[in-house]
């Protein structure tokens, strides 16, 4: 089915109270984005018509998800009038013939798993799966391969709180159906709301035939407190390293690194235990070692770490970035900063060197200011480049020395040490130890 034929609607206008947040569910992250980031990006790939319906905190929610989508349709659910699944739909006016429904709260499904709405012109179709202890879900009737109706717990009697196959949540609608049901719905219900489930239970009243799609539980996964958070936050980073790892990087021990869905690889990579690697990150043909920590940077023919950290806006190339060494918005290429360093703001040519303790000076407490080293420097340990500040081609900085500004002149040798000075039998004076 093409993209035109299909509308889709997310439904994100609850609170998430057992989530015990200030925060709206649909925007708590799973590897790095928001829960409703990843359920509409996988819906885009199959519809052109996406409707997002709010309520709770719908100002934080549309703004947030405007920074990363754009023609993407938002209704305000009258949640006080008309709470519930039901409710949510009365604003909706589906462009296509068919309206296919989903949970802003179900981050792990894929546009793949959504075929199955897609390949029957059934007028409802809705997602089952069994489940060994149902607690919570929506319990379902079925009968000669047919949903014969769907009781929310709440409600239902101790007989049908026994049946273990649950309503998942994912329903397809033909258009009519929608139009001619919605407005019929009631909340004479225990907990006085607009189910969209009783769409089906009156469809079914009028011999519209109701087919149910097993769907894979794991990925339709709903999440609704900080454990469902983080099952599912395993489940996502473990689908996220299995695909690169069938590209052909190496992980080594794979369940302690932490990549995110934005990050790309390239080429040959290695990646040891315990890094983590976030933000629009390209790492191609590198090795980032243990411990090291990646953000929004550029990584190439390089080696990172261990315990390393690219802060955002690190463009690494041909270099080697050592243990406990920061870079920040800086540019090295075929520079070696092997340890105990902090490279902020700054550029770094090629063939330069940095000593052990090296430190750019680029903040003055009100602005951030630029270093520039150019090729083939080195950079003695324990150095201090208070910027703005330029060293030109082939300087030597000589161990313990503070440049405070300016430019320092191609071929240069700069230091700024002071005379060493003894005083003799000074430990002894000072702790009262001479008699």
């Amino acid at each position: 089915m093409s993209k035109d034929k299909i509308s889709i609607v997310i439904l994100a206008a609850g609170k998430g109270s057992r989530m015990n947040s200030s925060r709206a569910k649909v925007l708590h992250n799973i590897s790095g984005k928001p829960m409703l980031f990843h359920i509409i990006k996988s819906s885009l790939e199959i519809s052109d018509d996406i409707t997002v319906v709010v309520a709770h905190q719908k100002e934080a929610v549309i703004k947030n998800m405007q920074t990363y989508f754009k023609d993407i349709n938002f209704v305000t659910q009258d949640a006080k009038e008309f709470p519930g699944t039901g409710g949510a739909m009365m604003g909706v006016k589906a462009k296509n013939e068919k309206v296919l429904v989903l949970n802003g709260d179900m981050p792990l499904i894929k546009a793949s798993s959504l075929q199955g709405f897609l390949d029957t012109d059934a007028k409802v179709i809705m997602s089952i799966f069994d489940l060994v202890n149902p607690d919570g879900y929506g319990r379902v009737l079925i009968k000669d391969d047919e949903v014969q109706s769907i009781v929310e717990q709440k409600d239902a009697s101790d007989d049908e709180l026994k049946i273990k196959t649950v309503n998942a949540g994912i329903y397809a609608f033909s258009k009519d159906i929608l139009e001619k049901y919605i407005p019929l719905l009631s909340n004479d219900n225990a907990q006085e709301e607009y189910y969209l489930t009783d769409v089906i239970a009156m469809a079914k009243k009028d011999a519209v035939s109701i087919v149910p799609l097993l769907v894979d539980e794991q990925e339709f996964k709903g999440v609704n407190s900080r454990v469902d958070l983080a099952e599912a936050e395993v489940i996502m980073q473990d689908a996220i390293k299995s695909k690169w790892m069938m590209s052909g990087v190496n992980m080594q021990l794979p369940s302690s690194i932490y990549i995110e869905d934005s990050v790309v690889f390239e080429g040959e990579c290695i990646v040891e235990n315990a890094c983590r690697i976030t933000g629009e990150t390209l790492i191609k043909d590198s090795h980032i070692k243990a411990n090291s920590v990646i953000e929004d940077s550029i990584v190439k023919n390089s080696d990172i770490g261990p315990l390393a950290h690219l802060r955002p806006a690190s463009y690494i190339e041909d270099s080697h970035i050592g243990n406990f060494v920061e870079v920040k918005k800086s540019s090295l290429k075929g520079v070696k900063a092997g340890h105990l360093s902090y490279i902020g703001d700054s550029m770094v040519d090629t063939g330069t060197n940095i000593g052990a303790g090296f430190i750019t000076c680029n903040y003055d407490g009100v602005n951030k200011h630029k270093t520039i080293i150019g090729k083939n420097v080195f950079v003695g340990s324990d150095s201090h480049l208070v910027a703005p500040v330029t060293l030109e081609d082939d300087v030597m900085v000589a161990a313990g020395t503070t440049v405070t500004s300016g430019t320092i002149k191609k071929g240069s040798l700069v230091l700024s040490r002071k005379k060493l000075k003894t005083i003799k039998d000074f430990y002894y004076k000072f702790f009262n130890k001479i008699s």
